[in-house]
């Protein structure tokens, strides 16, 4: 299976995912600690990929997104955006809705890295 194989089919099995530096309960950069907070606020559950510990991803994701950066919040397939997207829709409540209606269609999701 291919790197991109492999990203597709994550993206594709969890209805929440975010890529990022490190993991929810210990992020390694301040942009992933913003975007966690922020999903952690909506009160879902959320998938997640430390894409420290796989350079793989880290390396054909931004080419695959078409966006450079980490981290990244996929919602249903959707690349919703980085950072300063995710804190401006927390800031709005827009990410609250559109995380709810992700995790009400799906139902609770698991770490994508089992």
């Amino acid at each position: 299976m291919s790197v991109v194989d492999v990203i597709k089919e994550q993206i594709e099995s969890n209805p929440i995912l975010l890529y990022m530096k490190g993991t929810p309960r210990f992020p390694q950069c301040g942009f992933s600690s913003r975007a966690t907070e922020a999903l952690m606020a909506c009160g879902e559950r959320f998938a997640f990929v430390n894409i420290l510990e796989h350079p793989d991803i880290r390396s054909e994701l931004p080419k695959y997104a078409n966006w450079p950066t980490f981290p990244q919040l996929w919602i249903n397939g959707e690349l919703v955006g980085g950072c300063d997207i995710i804190t401006e829709l927390a800031a709005t409540g827009e990410l609250a809705e559109m995380v709810k209606a992700a995790a009400a269609a799906s139902g609770a999701s698991e770490n994508a890295e089992s």
